[in-house]
């Protein structure tokens, strides 16, 4: 008798455990993955990687080859600051938005590959957005214009 409780009890702990956990999360990607999230700028949606934790920051879009169109990464920091980026082993050219806490468009930044210039927010920010060189541009997307779906995202 008890050990069909037990295995009741550990079923259920199992089953709650593969839902809270087995689902794809935004933050801490395992195995070197990145979470993926949907954002809209205007009629624009953008499926974006999500980098949250400082490691995932740290590597963001190192040694890529090419990156398809519509697709990006979103940096997110833990609090709003004076964010920076780098190309230091990025082998693509990007663009690179930085975004307040609110969702706004502060500065679009283009950045060359594997240089160490570095690329600043002109305000506190809290994310940032980099897409391939010129994507925002082409789509007249400019400071001031805000991101949908940010508040999907966990901190």
């Amino acid at each position: 008798m008890r050990s069909r409780y037990w295995s009741r009890g550990f079923a259920a702990v199992a089953a709650l455990a593969s839902l809270l956990f087995g689902q794809p999360r935004l933050a801490g990607a395992q195995g070197g993955e990145f979470g993926h999230a949907k954002i809209d700028i205007g009629i624009h949606r953008i499926d974006a990687e999500v980098a949250i934790s400082l490691e995932e920051r740290t590597r963001g879009l190192m040694q890529r080859t090419f990156m398809a169109s519509g697709k990006g990464m979103l940096f997110v920091f833990p609090s709003d600051g004076s964010q920076c980026m780098w190309m230091k082993n990025t082998l693509i050219p990007l663009s690179v938005a930085f975004i307040d806490a609110k969702g706004k468009i502060l500065n679009i930044e283009d950045m060359e590959p594997e240089t160490e210039d570095t690329h600043c927010a002109r305000s506190p920010a809290r994310y940032a957005l980099e897409m391939n060189m010129g994507w925002f541009a082409v789509r007249g997307i400019k400071p001031g214009m805000s991101v949908g779906g940010l508040e999907r995202i966990g901190h």
